[in-house]
């Protein structure tokens, strides 16, 4: 059984001797009701991870002794999801599907059909809960070098994204070719781009592809703009050595 993981400064990660409190702390001793005895996996969230064994629990804290250490290397190549904001909970779903899969990096993009508005604080607080989801999704899931959200996106600043791929790739339904006719580069940056329910228009697919991306589909049948991107990179990653890593002793 593989252990939970809570997040620590890299700082506190280096000791010998780790106290986890606040909110990860408390999530440990109240949420998951961690014992003294027990092992925990303690990470920077960056690709540093402590096996531990916890010594003592308070009432909303704990001290861990480190066993033996972690370390998760980037798998290359570099994954990023460029993603057209979904209305309601099908945005948090999509962040926690694409951080489940092993993603890189979350772009959150508004493209002309998209509905929601981030705007102002509104915004904010929309970013803020993606960041949330990707972070909680990626304990659960057990990783040491968690997603990163990046900030919202423009069409000009995805594209930008686009013409410095390796491999840049728009999902369209309607494309001549599947997803795997495409060779996948073995580094660099893969970005997929994902549009929102209402499709593409055909001038950022144009756009897209005069920054040099392909335009590919999935299979078949027609995903949800929330699901889509997860399999994608689920695909591109069966295609590389990315899940052929795990995390190495240092």
């Amino acid at each position: 059984m593989t252990l939970p993981v809570f997040v620590v400064d890299a700082e506190s990660l280096q000791a010998d001797v780790v106290e986890l409190s606040g909110d990860e702390g408390r999530h440990a001793v109240v949420v998951k009701r961690i014992r003294p005895g027990e092992r925990v996996m303690l990470t920077d969230a960056v690709g540093s991870g402590a096996e531990c064994v916890v010594r003592s629990v308070s009432k909303a804290s704990l001290v861990a002794e480190v066993v033996a250490r972690r370390e998760e290397l980037p798998a290359p190549p570099r994954l990023v999801v460029v993603q057209a904001i979904p209305k309601g909970d099908h945005a948090e779903r999509a962040v926690d599907l694409l951080t489940e899969v092993g993603v890189d990096e979350i772009v959150p993009w508004v493209s002309t059909r998209t509905i929601v508005s981030w705007s102002g604080e509104r915004g904010d607080k929309a970013l803020a809960r993606w960041r949330a989801t990707a972070r909680a999704a990626a304990k659960q899931s057990r990783r040491l070098r968690f997603s990163v959200v990046a900030p919202l996106h423009t069409t000009e600043q995805v594209v930008a994204r686009v013409q410095d791929a390796a491999l840049a790739i728009a999902l369209h339904e309607t494309a001549d070719t599947s997803l795997t006719a495409h060779d996948t580069p073995v580094e660099g940056e893969v970005v997929l781009v994902v549009g929102p329910e209402g499709g593409l228009t055909d001038t950022e697919l144009s756009a897209f592809a005069a920054a040099g991306a392909r335009v590919a589909r999935l299979g078949p049948t027609v995903l949800r703009s929330s699901s889509a991107g997860a399999v994608a990179a689920a695909v591109i990653s069966s295609r590389t050595t990315r899940w052929h890593q795990g995390t190495t002793p240092r």
